[in-house]
């Protein structure tokens, strides 16, 4: 998987960062059995996606693999599993 730099952005880091600290909130509130702080925690949970995809659409996440990248991959992958 580091060979592929899946999650290697900008956006993906930022948005599993606000999620993991939506978690944590909703977490904490939920053992302190406040529905209010828990909600609250779930919705910064669901702002994490919504910032990496935002994030992800104004470029700063993965490019797009182009037609001949992509035959590339398959060929390279075809010639290791010929041999």
């Amino acid at each position: 998987m580091a060979g592929s730099s899946h999650g290697h952005t900008p956006a993906a880091w930022t948005g599993v960062i606000i999620s993991f600290i939506g978690f944590c909130v909703a977490g904490v509130f939920m053992v302190a059995a406040n529905p209010l702080g828990f909600w609250a925690g779930i919705a910064v949970i669901f702002l994490g996606g919504i910032v990496g995809f935002a994030m992800k659409a104004a470029g700063l996440g993965m490019p797009k693999e182009s037609a001949e990248m992509a035959e590339a991959r398959a060929s390279a992958g075809r010639a290791q599993t010929s041999h």
